[in-house]
């Protein structure tokens, strides 16, 4: 099974069909290693670790290879979660999972709300975490929003 069918077989197809695009606009994908805003080194289209160097080079099939494997990883955060979710809250918490790390996912608010039975107020959560280094980030403001969109979506 490959990096995709495994993003499927853990949070979708519908999840899927959202967060990918989700996470490859808000994250950019850039074919060479960079330091983003806050000095972590990374590559393609948000993927950190300690492999990586900087000035790397990759083709456009090894950064979607890359983000799909991410994604899967990320994915296992919705285990924190206890409450049923809509294909929206899946791909918004796993973007969200993949923007801030598993710990601080399962740590935080929203999933103590999620799994209080308030996803309005979970959803809600997303907009708090707009800060990177300590610095409030236009792009994160933007992701958080469009997260959220898709969190209440089909809320009533």
């Amino acid at each position: 099974m490959n990096w995709k069918e495994k993003l499927i077989a853990a949070i979708g197809t519908g999840a899927v069909a959202l967060a990918v695009p989700l996470v490859a606009k808000y994250e950019g994908t850039v074919l060479r290693s960079y330091r983003d805003p806050v000095g972590i080194v990374t590559a393609c289209t948000g993927h950190t670790g300690p492999e990586l160097k900087i000035g790397q080079t990759y083709t456009r099939q090894q950064c979607e290879d890359m983000l799909y494997k991410d994604l899967a990883k990320h994915a296992d955060a919705l285990a924190c979660v206890s409450q049923p979710l809509t294909d929206g809250q899946r791909a918004a918490f796993v973007s969200f999972a993949f923007n801030v790390g598993e710990g601080a996912f399962c740590g935080s608010t929203l999933v103590r709300k999620a799994n209080a039975g308030d996803i309005d107020g979970a959803c809600a959560e997303l907009s708090r975490w707009t800060y990177a280094g300590g610095k409030q980030l236009p792009g994160l403001v933007k992701r958080r929003a469009a997260e959220r969109q898709l969190c209440e979506a089909g809320l009533a």
